[in-house]
């Protein structure tokens, strides 16, 4: 059986508007590294959202930013589960280009983990 099962990535589980971006932008906690800055807002719907800032300035190819945002998605649907009710933003720094993807997991698993504990506290 797929290990899979009963995890996805729907449009549901995103953050797709201006306003819902904002919202975390404003009212929120940071859980940061040298390379990835994670902003955890509250939020009233059904699943933990996520949504992606990564900058063309950080990050200047398009192959390097889809990239990471597929390895932080995966990442994400692994851990979405074990969440409570959250809406995220994920921003990273230029220094993650000196990272192979075992170690990119490893810091955002990391990450979860301080989000998980924070939230207890929000």
């Amino acid at each position: 059986m797929d290990s899979r099962a009963g995890e996805s990535f729907s449009r549901s589980s995103r953050l797709t508007l201006a306003g819902e971006f904002k919202q975390v932008f404003q009212n929120n906690f940071r859980v940061s590294d040298d390379c990835f800055t994670l902003l955890v807002g509250k939020q009233q719907s059904l699943n933990t959202r996520i949504g992606f800032a990564v900058a063309k300035k950080q990050i200047k190819r398009a192959v390097d930013r889809n990239h990471l945002k597929r390895l932080i998605r995966e990442s994400f649907r692994r851990h979405q589960s074990e969440m409570p009710n959250l809406d995220i933003v994920v921003m990273v720094r230029f220094n993650i280009l000196q990272l192979n993807n075992s170690q990119i997991f490893t810091r955002l698993d990391k990450h979860w983990r301080k989000v998980i504990k924070k939230c207890e506290n929000f």
